[in-house]
């Protein structure tokens, strides 16, 4: 067997075994998107943060761009035992102000029991909000993007990704260790929509930042798709063996493209359900399959029967959890937030 030959396997059992999924549910059985539209000043409130745990210890902190024009804000939560000879893994986080919502002390107290728990590493924004949608617009994306606006009207943003990492690397990674003792070959990251995409450009322009790589929904359409153009085929040309974890997670209301759950009078909605057409409502399956394809890569893809974008959110992050630190699957729970629509 090749060195990639085992993760095409993988890849290929995973998608027959949620294909079965798919027929197996009836109309009736397939869980109903919620028809909720985002709130853009929708505040996250208190969470598990600011309760006391007999499990984890949070700490926060904030970073700055050094233009004074950027801050992101990060909660660190630490395990209160001790610490592996090489330090504890670390599970990171985008959006970690809406990741931190999905938290409650039962998932605390399950990560805790695990043999060796995860140090949870939340990158969010210094404000209440759950979503912000222009810092992450910019943040986020690798490269300029139309984006719409609230008349139904484009503007041209983002391309800020690669500033992010050097935050990451140079600002936040090293404020991290010092509040936690971490094993730096034993790093996740995961991110959602704007973030999934995010997480995939980390994997082929940061070689070795971290050891598995987790996009939930990665919009890919963004750049009128570019990012499965060069971007991808460079990496796959140069990835030389290194070794990484990719899981891809895709909700099946998205492939099919529902939209029971918009707002349709809503022009911004309009141009958005536009834009995604630049990329195949089969390009996350399809991209996994061509990475499985990449000496070094091991590729997990994952299709949840009947849930659209919002609800992929907490999805994603749970299934990656379930994967990744080994608690029990909880993808088909409810959001704490209520399921709405996080954004693109």
């Amino acid at each position: 067997m090749t060195a990639n030959a085992q993760p095409s396997m993988r890849l290929r059992a995973a998608t027959i075994a949620v294909a079965a999924g798919l027929l197996a549910l009836s109309p009736l059985a397939m869980p109903t998107a919620s028809a909720q539209q985002r709130n853009p000043q929708q505040t996250i409130g208190e969470t598990v943060a600011d309760r006391p745990s007999a499990h984890y210890a949070f700490e926060r902190f904030t970073v700055s761009s050094a233009d004074g024009s950027r801050t992101w804000r990060v909660q660190v939560a630490v395990p209160k035992s001790t610490p592996p000879a090489a330090g504890f893994p670390a599970f990171w986080m985008l959006d970690g102000n809406a990741a931190l919502v999905e938290f409650d002390d039962a998932l605390l107290a399950e990560l805790a029991a695990q043999p060796e728990p995860q140090v949870l590493v939340f990158v969010g924004y210094d404000n209440e909000l759950r979503i912000d949608s222009d810092a992450r617009t910019r943040d986020y994306t690798p490269f300029e993007g139309e984006r719409p606006v609230r008349d139904g009207t484009t503007i041209v943003g983002g391309g800020g990704a690669d500033a992010l990492l050097e935050a990451i690397e140079r600002q936040i990674r090293p404020e991290v260790r010092k509040r936690a003792a971490t094993d730096p070959s034993r790093q996740t990251l995961w991110g959602h929509s704007l973030a999934g995409l995010f997480a995939l450009h980390t994997l082929y322009t940061r070689t070795g930042a971290f050891g598995t790589y987790a996009a939930g929904s990665p919009s890919l359409w963004w750049g009128d798709g570019a990012m499965l153009g060069a971007p991808e085929r460079r990496f796959a040309a140069h990835n030389a063996g290194r070794r990484a974890r990719v899981l891809l997670g895709l909700g099946g209301g998205e492939r099919a493209r529902s939209v029971d759950h918009r707002d349709l009078s809503d022009p911004r909605v309009q141009v958005h359900l536009r834009r995604i057409e630049a990329a195949p409502p089969d390009s996350a399956e399809r991209l996994a399959q061509r990475l499985s394809q990449v000496d070094g890569l091991e590729v997990e893809y994952r299709e949840f029967p009947g849930l659209t974008h919002g609800p992929m959110f907490r999805a994603s992050l749970m299934w990656a959890l379930h994967a990744i630190a080994g608690v029990a699957d909880r993808s088909g729970t409810p959001s704490h937030a209520g399921g709405v629509d996080p954004g693109s």
